[in-house]
């Protein structure tokens, strides 16, 4: 394979300013009900400065990146706050679940509520008040039908409340108005349903009644000599369960006050500068904080003096600020999980605090924001409202040998044009076909199609074309790889396909269809509580290679696809008339169209296909084109690493995967904690990428289980193992009495038979610095000698090494590859290479076409962030 390693193609970084959990705790279990939990929908939810909402499922630590609303212009979110309702019990016995609600603010005067079935705003409400700072939710009463409120604190020191009623959200009444108009409501938390405690920027933290706007009482911090303003601002107050306040504030202090007294109990001076976030457990016995000067901090009571806290540690788990945290604690998983503008979640272990290493989450969206024109040579990228596209003029073999390969790499590569979406909404998806001459780009609420022109200067010329997509946007589009079906999910869930047509005029998009999805029967307990139908939202789609099937997939692990049916042809048992209950109101389907043209049916083996397990990542049809009587080879891959392939048309699964299961699958594969971006083909060759490593497997062989370990077997003092015993975080430290490594020295004899001491190499000291900076076990890329190298090794050996690599390729049977030198990558996409003709060698007797690939990388260090605190004596290196 050879790779043209991308680093000028952009993708800004965004900083978190908020993060928030759906639950800080699961409920104990009653006895007799082991599988209470079982259907909790978990879920963390992140708000960045861009205005995009990303919701994560924690997965018992592999943490999923599920779904991704975009922003808008001038948009941003400042705070998140889930309402989970309280649970009930059905007259069977089952439990629903508390229905989530997840709302925000962006220092503006508005609260907007989300939908997340549908992906997009639910509503929106505003009062006459300044813009909102921080936002907190009233807790549950005992009377499961008791309605809770939302209270906000505003710019201009108001204090309003909202209600949220019957899934309703309208501003009722202002709670306490600041005599002076310099007093900013900055942070909340409620330290009983009716009381909550506010955080101001005058030195001062009030408790007040919510039922009358009361105050109860007002706790002063004094004056901050060290500030011209003097005022201390208590920029986050958390509430432990035995109603004591923590609190934590521009002078870099944490303070303990005494809840029923609202006298200070004791204060902390545990950060250079100001604490701008605080988390506690559940059980209340830890607390953390967050800063300005980068610091971690884990506080713990002091063991005999009761209410007495002391620093147990404190770390730099992020590059800058410490902006926001949340914690949660479950079942196999206690961690708190936080954000800045590095842009970077960093999850750290809470209950195995400096037992078990933390893990920076990817800064990059879970889905491929770079897609490719193979056949045009073209590279799409995009982010907010832009759109650019990239045109890389030489095959990556002419760079290295020839006359490309003495001029500016820089002039191999050209920015042929910058398309801006117009629009309040950020782009969601885009795609472009394999020629380049047809583009398209979605947001939340229009869907813009262009023709591309290339002349032989290299200028493009963009006209636009008109889409009937009757006012609803798309949070995924995908064109045909012949360039005649553009397909799109709208409202999250719907499936719709139009056809593209030439005629005079350029390209012309005919109104769409509305593709059935099959019935799938959701038990009542589960569709009524917790996040409802989210999890059939579609996000995953692709398109058979000839273009005569589509497949589609959901959160849920269901998997639906469609055939193209041709005028007269027989349907094979299809049943139209099989509707799904989510689409039984659309009024334009496939049945009303025109019996002479072609037209989606669904595919009549759609239902034996298998849920899969977890959700998928990825589902792509291979490439090699399918002979007639054959089947299609759909490849699906899920969170738990599960490589299934598919024959869609039969509805079962292919031979490989009934041969080669999850326990025979290569071990580096398997333990490798980021998750699947996407996937390349090159013949039987299926190219695995995620943010940190690329992996081949030859499905044209089958796998075998000493093969699959032998690596680790070779490495078995140098690999760490995962027993499943983690709690969500990174793996375990190996001396867990530590929260630092140690060094160890052992005492030689030298030369002069005096003794030395020396240190001695710890054999996991490599692997743990790279799980604890990335998550991900960084050991030596093994490449096998038989296996191409691709462009770098082929710079390495020179023209006699890639002309020896072409005579070993022939007796190649080389199964799985794997590397970690790439990264983070946001995408990778082929390319076409007219000058290369020749194979790559052969797999099992079956030849292994050439593959040549544009491989995206947005390194953090690239990423443009404001400038960062640095104490006195200290300096960036």
């Amino acid at each position: 394979m050879d790779i043209h390693r991308c680093r000028f193609v952009p993708y800004p970084a965004s900083a978190i300013n908020a993060v928030a959990f759906s639950h800080s705790a699961l409920p104990p279990v009653p006895a007799g009900k082991k599988n209470l939990q079982k259907n909790i929908q978990v879920r963390l939810a992140v708000g960045r400065a861009n205005g995009d909402i990303e919701i994560w499922n924690p997965l018992n630590g592999s943490w999923h990146q599920e779904l991704l609303i975009p922003g808008g212009n001038d948009r941003s979110i400042d705070g998140l706050v889930w309402v989970t309702d309280s649970d009930e019990e059905m007259n069977d016995g089952k439990i629903i679940h508390g229905k989530s609600r997840l709302f925000s603010v962006g220092y503006t005067n508005t609260i907007t509520e989300w939908d997340l079935e549908k992906a997009r705003a639910k509503k929106h409400a505003s009062g006459q008040h300044g813009e909102i700072w921080c936002l907190g939710v009233q807790p549950p009463s005992s009377d499961l039908h008791a309605p809770r409120k939302l209270v906000a604190g505003t710019v201009d020191g108001n204090l309003v409340m909202y209600s949220i009623e019957d899934g309703d959200l309208k501003f009722q009444k202002s709670l306490i108005r600041a005599p002076s108009k310099k007093v900013k409501m900055v942070s909340i938390c409620f330290q009983s349903r009716n009381v909550v405690i506010v955080g101001c920027s005058n030195s001062t933290i009030c408790a007040y009644d919510i039922r009358n706007g009361s105050l109860l009482q007002q706790m002063t911090l004094g004056s901050d000599h060290s500030s011209a303003s003097k005022n201390i601002i208590v920029w986050s107050v958390k509430c432990l369960p035995n109603g004591d306040i923590v609190s934590g504030d521009s002078t870099g202090q944490v303070c303990i006050w005494d809840g029923k007294t609202y006298t200070q109990a004791q204060r902390i001076q545990s950060h250079t500068q100001d604490v701008l976030c605080l988390a506690v457990s559940a059980d209340g016995k830890k607390i953390v904080s967050g800063g300005m000067d980068r610091r971690t901090a884990l506080y713990e009571p002091v063991a005999g003096q009761p209410g007495r806290w002391s620093k147990a540690f404190h770390r730099r788990y992020h590059g800058h600020d410490v902006k926001t945290m949340a914690s949660f604690e479950g079942k196999g998983m206690s961690v708190v999980v936080s954000g800045g503008p590095d842009a970077s979640p960093v999850v750290m272990p809470l209950r195995a605090a400096g037992k078990e290493f933390h893990r920076t989450l990817p800064h990059l969206p879970q889905t491929v924001n770079v897609k490719s024109a193979s056949k045009a040579r073209f590279v799409v990228s995009w982010w907010d409202n832009e759109v650019r596209i990239w045109h890389l003029s030489s095959p990556s073999r002419d760079l290295l040998n020839g006359a490309v390969a003495t001029t500016d790499l820089r002039k191999t590569r050209k920015l042929i044009a910058q398309i801006y979406v117009k629009g309040d909404h950020n782009i969601t998806s885009a795609a472009i076909s394999e020629d380049g001459t047809f583009l398209v780009a979605s947001t939340a609420t229009d869907i813009k199609a262009f023709q591309l022109d290339i002349n032989d200067s290299q200028q493009l010329k963009i006209k636009k074309v008109e889409v009937a997509s009757a006012g609803h946007g798309a949070m995924k589009v995908e064109i045909s790889p012949d360039r005649r079906w553009l397909s799109w999910v709208e409202s999250g869930s719907n499936v719709m396909a139009a056809e593209i047509t030439v005629n005079e005029d350029g390209y012309a998009v005919s109104a769409p269809s509305k593709l059935r999805r099959l019935h799938r029967q959701i038990p009542k307990n589960i569709l009524l509580g917790g996040l409802g139908t989210y999890d059939r939202n579609v996000t995953q789609m692709a398109f058979s290679p000839d273009s005569k099937m589509l497949s589609v997939a959901d959160i849920a692990g269901w998997i639906d696809t469609w055939v193209l049916r041709v005028p007269g042809e027989e349907t094979n048992g299809t049943n139209d008339e099989a509707d799904d209950a989510s689409s039984s109101d659309s009024s334009d389907d496939e049945d009303q169209k025109d019996a002479t043209s072609e037209r989606w049916v669904r595919n009549p083996n759609a239902a034996l296909i298998p849920k899969l397990d977890s959700a998928p990542v990825v589902l792509s049809f291979s490439k090699t084109p399918r002979q007639e009587g054959e089947d299609y080879t759909l490849l699906a891959i899920t969170t738990l690493k599960q490589v299934l392939v598919f024959n869609p048309l039969r509805g079962s699964l292919a031979d490989w995967s009934r041969r080669n299961t999850y326990a025979k699958l290569p071990e580096q594969l398997r333990v490798t904690r980021d998750l699947v971006k996407g996937v390349v083909w090159q013949g039987p060759r299926v190219w695995i990428y995620g943010i940190s490593f690329l992996f081949m497997l030859d499905l044209s062989q089958d796998l075998d289980s000493q093969d699959a370990s032998a690596l680790s077997k070779q490495k078995s003092g140098l690999k760490r193992k995962r027993d499943g015993k983690e709690n969500g975080a990174g793996g375990k430290m190996d001396n867990q009495n530590a929260i630092a490594p140690h060094k160890i020295r052992a005492a030689v004899a030298g030369q002069d038979g005096a003794t030395e001491w020396v240190d001695v190499e710890m054999a996991d000291a490599d692997d743990q610095k790279g799980a604890a900076s990335s998550g991900v076990e960084d050991e030596d890329d093994d490449f096998d000698e038989d296996m191409d190298g691709g462009e770098l090794q082929r710079l390495r050996d020179g023209e006699a090494g890639r002309e020896e690599q072409k005579k070993d390729s022939v007796k190649q049977k080389a199964k799985w590859w794997h590397t970690y030198q790439y990264r983070p990558i946001l995408g990778i996409v082929p390319l076409d290479s007219e000058t290369v003709e020749e194979s790559n060698g052969v797999s099992e007797g079956i030849p292994i076409p050439p593959l040549e690939v544009a491989l995206v990388e947005r390194p953090s260090w690239d990423c443009e962030v404001p400038p960062r605190y640095f104490s006195n004596g200290e300096r960036e290196r």
